[in-house]
Order: C-alpha cells, then sequence, then structure tokens
C-alpha cells in the first residue's frame, strides 16, 4: 500500500476547480427553479363569492355572520367543542382569539369567481359584472376594507372559454389600474389547467398587459388551478404539474387544489367525492412534491357541505369541516378554500388549536437549538428552519401573540425570520 501521508492530495486545487465547472451548470439550475420555501405570509384559506354575489363591505359582513352563527349555534367555548368534537381545553385556549380574528380580519384572501361560481352568462351581463367588481374593489380599497389580499378567478384557458376568461381579466386588471391602481396583494387564479402550453400562454397575457397598462415587470402573478387529470399525470408519464411550475417564468405563486372537478373527472361517484378521498390525497402529495424548494405555496381544497340549516346540521358541518382542516395542516398543507361564511369560525378555530398545541414543542426545541443544548431531540438547520417557519405562521394568522413567542422562547420575529429564513412583509 503507497504511504500519502506526505504527498501532494490526489483531489488538489486543478480537479477541485474541475468539478466545479463541470457541476457550474447544474448549480446554476438549482439555484434557478429551486430558490427555497416562500418568503411571504400563506393566508391560511381564500374565499371564492361568485361576482355576482360581490358587493361593497363583504369582508365585513362574512365576519358579522360567522359570529352571528357562533352566538346561535356554540355560543360558549363548551358548546364549540361539543360541535366539533375537539378538546374543551384546546377550544377554550382559542376561543377568544377565534371571535377577535372573526371581528378583526375574517377573510384573508378573496377572490372574486368569474368561473364555476359564476358560470356562464351573456356578455354583456359578465361585463358589466366585471365592471361592478372593480368600482367595489376600488370603493372597499378607498375605505381599506379589502382583505389583505384579493384577485378574481376568470374562465379556463379551454377552447369553449378562453376568449371570455381573457376579455374579463383584460376588464378587471385594466379597470383597476385606471381606478387608482392594483391593490398589493392583488392575485389571480388560472383555473382547470390541463396543459404547460396554457401556463406559457399565461405568462404572455400577463407581460402583454403588464406592457399595456404600465404596470411593473412580472407584477402580474397567477395561481394554477390543478383540477384535471391532466395537470398531475401528462399523456408522457410525467408529473405536468412540475413542468407547470418551471414553465412560469417565475410568474406562478401557488398550486390551488379543485376538490370536486378534480374527483369526478376521475370517475369517483359524486357521493363520495371529498376532501380526503384517497385519489385526492395522492393528487396532492404530486403537488406537495413538485413545489417543494420552488417558492410555490400549496393550498388544499374545499368542502361544499355547508353549515346551515338546524342547529344539527350546522354543528354536523362544523364537525366535518373543522376534521378536515386539522388533517390538512397535519399533512402539510396550510392553506384551504371556505365557500360560506359559516365556515370561518371552524376554519380558524382547527388552525389556532393546532399551531398552539404544536408552539410548546416547537418553541422548547428552537430554544435548545439556538442555545446548543444537549437534548432528547438533535434537531437539523433544516428542522429549525421548520420550527421557525412554524412559529411565524401561528403569529401571522392570530394563533398566537408575539408576546406569547417571545416569553416562549426568548426569540424576537427577525431571529425567527432569519432561521426560517423568512422576511418581514
Amino acid at each position: 500500500m503507497t504511504d500519502r501521508t506526505a504527498a501532494a492530495p490526489a483531489l488538489d486545487e486543478a480537479v477541485l476547480s474541475d468539478i466545479d465547472a463541470r457541476l457550474a451548470d447544474a448549480d446554476h439550475a438549482l439555484a434557478r427553479d429551486y430558490p427555497g420555501a416562500a418568503t411571504a405570509r400563506q393566508p391560511v384559506h381564500t374565499v371564492y363569492v361568485p361576482a355576482d354575489r360581490f358587493s361593497r363591505g363583504l369582508t365585513a359582513e362574512w365576519g358579522a355572520a360567522a359570529l352571528a352563527a357562533l352566538d346561535a349555534h356554540a355560543p360558549d367555548p363548551e358548546a364549540l367543542a361539543a360541535a366539533t368534537g375537539f378538546d374543551l381545553d384546546a377550544v377554550s385556549g382559542a376561543w377568544p382569539l377565534v371571535r377577535a380574528k372573526l371581528a378583526a380580519e375574517p377573510i384573508e384572501d378573496l377572490r372574486v369567481d368569474f368561473e364555476d361560481g359564476y358560470g356562464d352568462r351573456p356578455d354583456v351581463d359578465e361585463d358589466a359584472a366585471a365592471r361592478a367588481a372593480v368600482a367595489t374593489i376600488a370603493a372597499d380599497l378607498a375605505d381599506a376594507a379589502v382583505p389583505r389580499h384579493l384577485g378574481l378567478r376568470f374562465k379556463s384557458l379551454e377552447a369553449p372559454t378562453r376568449r371570455r376568461g381573457l376579455r374579463t381579466l383584460e376588464l378587471v386588471v385594466g379597470g383597476l389600474v385606471e381606478a387608482g391602481g392594483l391593490p398589493d396583494g392583488f392575485k389571480i387564479t388560472l383555473p382547470k389547467v390541463t396543459s404547460v402550453d396554457q401556463v406559457e400562454a399565461m405568462v404572455e397575457v400577463c407581460r402583454l398587459l403588464e406592457a399595456a397598462y404600465g404596470l411593473d415587470e412580472r407584477r402580474l402573478r397567477f395561481e394554477v388551478q390543478v383540477e384535471t387529470a391532466q395537470a398531475v399525470l401528462g399523456a408522457d408519464g410525467t408529473a405536468t404539474v412540475a413542468r407547470m411550475i418551471h414553465s412560469a417564468a417565475g410568474r406562478c405563486d401557488g398550486l390551488h387544489f379543485g376538490t370536486y372537478d378534480y374527483t369526478a373527472g376521475l370517475g369517483i361517484a359524486a357521493v363520495q367525492q371529498r376532501l380526503d378521498h384517497p385519489s385526492a390525497d395522492h393528487a396532492k402529495a404530486v403537488l406537495q412534491l413538485a413545489a417543494a424548494g420552488t417558492g410555490v405555496t400549496v393550498s388544499d381544497g374545499s368542502s361544499n357541505v355547508l353549515p346551515v340549516g338546524e342547529r344539527a346540521d350546522v354543528r354536523a358541518a362544523w364537525a366535518l369541516h373543522a376534521g378536515l382542516v386539522r388533517r390538512s395542516l397535519e399533512r402539510g398543507f396550510y392553506q384551504g378554500w371556505d365557500l360560506h361564511p359559516g365556515q370561518l369560525p371552524t376554519r380558524y378555530l382547527a388552525t389556532f388549536v393546532f399551531f398552539r398545541a404544536g408552539l410548546p414543542d416547537a418553541m422548547r426545541r428552537l430554544t435548545d437549538y439556538v442555545g446548543n443544548h444537549e437534548a432528547g431531540l438533535l434537531d437539523e438547520p433544516a428542522t429549525a428552519q421548520a420550527l421557525a417557519a412554524f412559529v411565524l405562521r401561528a403569529v401571522d394568522c392570530g394563533a398566537v401573540t408575539a408576546d406569547e413567542v417571545s416569553v416562549g422562547c426568548g426569540l424576537s420575529r427577525d431571529q425567527l425570520e432569519r432561521l426560517g429564513r423568512r422576511t418581514t412583509i
């Protein structure tokens, strides 16, 4: 055996430089295609409201309706715990925070819906609805009465609806620009996407609208709504949604799963079409994998069982919805759809209970990690990042206060953002 202890290393500077050169393209591609997790605050839900039902002050109206539903069907923590099946102590801890959220910020993300929720109407009617939506948004903006995020869902780029959808998109975008400008959190949802070509066409549409209306480059971004089998698995056997993300030229902000169109498209019986169906879980797992590390967020879908009617019906719908929201959170889907004001109490209850239950462990582990303390768990930097992101999500949505976090682990928001590689919004 040759003794190399005194010899020059085999992996000398020339070899290392050659390896660097060999991998330079791969390094560039990794940084371009997988820049890391999203840095902006992700809303816990998106509320879809048909365009013909969109009116001034809608956010406050939904909050008032949600509080009225609580007062009528679960006026105290004991009643809400009994209705949802959640632990009473957990519900009691979240109760004042849920009510405060419904009063102050009942909707985090709102979409004026010109697609399924609105349906097919004569062109003159949809034109009028688009212009009315612009006027309503502009008026609410002036009153500081808009949610943190809002925008529109227009009809798909499939041939039968393509031109109608694009006309509505331009009427809304152009109208808002002319009325004073796009809201800061403006979002566009592209539904029923079936091909990478549609995503590439949407990129071009955004570019042309920006140029026509004097918007900054990349001001228009969009979410891809995944509700067709073709978006998950292409004819070539690949995950189409992964190619969609990377064909969006950095304009894709999110993937939104459409529960009912997707399961119906697979031939699943209507009574079995639901958010937790195994086929839906499979699709969402593909979305989660495709989006990981890209900065694109993933939203779960909706429940069409609405909490309306007699008290027993409302409570049954609440129990179902709360359980589905908790299930989604446990699987790493931090956003979903809400379709009715009565779903807001259980959206926030399940979300707040989830984060509050996990907070003590997250804060303890962060304290040990930052202080380099020996503990029963030896967390990696990636886990510390996930722990910090968890705490930030909890604070952002209102599940806990910044003071609770500061007392619990001694970390400021700036420290948490550095650990979680997040930036302040």
